[in-house]
């Protein structure tokens, strides 16, 4: 297996020339500031993903208030988790315009304000708007600045951070459910999301902790990182030019693009200085017209860079492997959402209600599962250990936890395996680092869009695809063994695309060393 791009033979931007020089790394690098972004990190995961695993209190509600079926009232969850996930790829464009800090700011105020109106809600159909599109597009522009920021910020101790961060989804299914359920009871369920919304409030407080790494930090980090890299490839007796043949972002086009705008912007400036004998009206008009260049110059970067790293000639969907890790996002993440929403149900006809009661099995699940995320952190960030193949086992220990959980039919069967799913599911923490390692730091935002919108749109139509399967075979083993198998083939396509990948690069080598 592999542990870095080297490995896999994508080198997106390395400079050789800056790596020999000696560059002092910052403080803020793996330690200072970036403990706050962690912490930054683990509230938003508390307020977001916490909020949504608690939304079954809500949907008790829903169905009592409004009288409407099942099915209907449940796309409610669905559309809030699913379009948190979903606009992740047009979150990396605001991110690439005005950065994370900007960007989670926003997030925390539309996410307030769909909490907020959905207190007002009539019908089921208002709440499709205000909760499950409005708060659902606000937790999405906080989420992946959140994500992002955290591997940012970190470059040694990364899958460890990711881990302690996430965490925050754990321990907010534990306090929102309880907060919602003593709102809901206390003060009625639009009372409840009211208050709710106030406290989202506390998600814009999150995205001013984000603050932004100056570009020379970045690239300090960035050619630190890449001489670390470059050495394990040399180790792995990687050819230079191999890796350069498989695909390389270029950095030409962006330098032209700069020179263009500061261009644009120094005439500006120069007429500016030159009008200063003129009129105040006159002074007042390029002073508006300077700052319009620079919004125009800002959002033309931003887009350009967002544009080219999905449909340019460097585009990400040319890495082979970050396609195939696409693939497996779209079939991961409903096989941790399915047992979450049809435990319940299961337990019910097992006719172990009494013992659920005393120690809910979905809690199992999310006690576990924060001790796995920092665990597997942990051992990934071990020198001699690879990211990759800890996601991978883990990957395998939880798809063998789906196809087993229908054949468990006691308490004791059925909560040895939900543990199993608790802790191998901790994989989540890595995937940032997993896409790191594929495309790189710069291009993180975009790619981690990409793949968090395929787990949305896992989630979006997993649970309701198994209440299908359930209403066909009055079963819900059938719904756990599809599942089960859709996932085996995305980590099927995990495992032979980088093998395929490998064998090109040495056919490269030995024909260029032919020649």
């Amino acid at each position: 297996m592999y542990a870095s791009r080297e490995d896999i033979g994508y080198d997106f931007g390395d400079d050789s020339k800056v790596a020999s020089k000696p560059i002092k790394p910052n403080p803020n690098i793996d330690g200072g500031w970036a403990w706050m972004i962690v912490l930054s990190s683990f509230l938003v995961h508390i307020l977001i993903m916490g909020s949504q695993m608690a939304l079954g209190i809500l949907n008790m509600e829903w169905l009592e208030e409004f009288n409407q079926s099942r099915g209907l009232t449940a796309w409610v969850s669905s559309l809030s988790m699913g379009i948190t996930l979903i606009v992740g790829p047009f979150i990396g464009l605001f991110i690439s315009m005005c950065g994370c800090r900007t960007t989670a700011i926003i997030g925390g105020i539309l996410n307030a304000l769909g909490w907020t109106l959905s207190a007002y809600a009539s019908n089921v159909h208002y709440l499709f708007l205000t909760f499950g599109v409005t708060a659902g597009i606000g937790s999405g522009m906080v989420y992946l600045p959140a994500v992002v920021m955290v591997g940012q910020y970190f470059q040694k101790r990364r899958a460890l951070a990711q881990g302690l961060s996430t965490t925050g989804t754990g321990f907010g299914a534990f306090l929102m459910t309880a907060l919602l359920k003593y709102l809901c009871t206390e003060f009625g369920w639009r009372n409840a999301m009211f208050i709710q919304g106030a406290i989202s409030l506390n998600l814009c407080v999150c995205g001013a902790l984000m603050r932004p790494l100056s570009p020379k930090d970045l690239r300090e980090k960035y050619v630190v990182r890449n001489d670390s890299e470059e050495n394990r490839a040399k180790a792995l007796s990687h050819s230079t030019e191999t890796i350069k043949s498989n695909g390389v972002l270029g950095e030409e086009p962006e330098k032209k693009e700069e020179a263009a705008n500061e261009e644009v912007l120094g005439s500006v400036q120069h007429t500016e200085i030159g009008g200063k004998s003129g009129s105040g009206r006159s002074m007042y008009g390029l002073r508006l017209f300077k700052t319009v260049s620079q919004l125009t110059v800002t959002v033309r970067k931003g887009f350009a860079l967002w544009y080219s790293s999905y449909f340019g000639a460097a585009s990400l969907f040319t890495n082979r492997v970050f396609v195939a890790f696409i693939i497996w996002a779209l079939f991961a993440y409903s096989s941790f959402v399915i047992p979450f929403i049809h435990l319940p149900e299961i337990v019910k006809q097992y006719n172990l209600s009494r013992q659920d009661n005393v120690f809910p099995l979905t809690s199992i699940i999310a006690i576990v599962h924060i001790f796995g995320k920092v665990i597997l952190g942990i051992i990934s960030d071990l020198p001699c250990i690879s990211t990759w193949n800890v996601f991978l086992m883990a990957n395998f220990t939880l798809v063998t936890c789906i196809l087993t959980l229908p054949l468990m039919q006691t308490y004791i069967g059925l909560a040895v395996v939900c543990a199993l799913i608790g802790f191998s599911s901790g994989y989540f923490s890595l995937m940032p680092v997993v896409t790191e390692d594929l495309v790189g730091t710069k291009h993180l935002a975009n790619a981690y869009g990409i793949i968090i919108c395929a787990n949305g749109i896992s989630a979006l139509f997993g649970p309701p695809f198994a209440g299908w399967i359930y209403d066909i075979t009055q079963k819900y083993d059938f719904s756990f063994y599809i599942a089960g198998l859709l996932y085996m083939v995305g980590i099927i396509f995990l495992l032979i695309q980088p093998c395929i990948q490998k064998k090109q690069s040495r056919e490269k080598s030995t024909e260029e060393a032919q020649v």
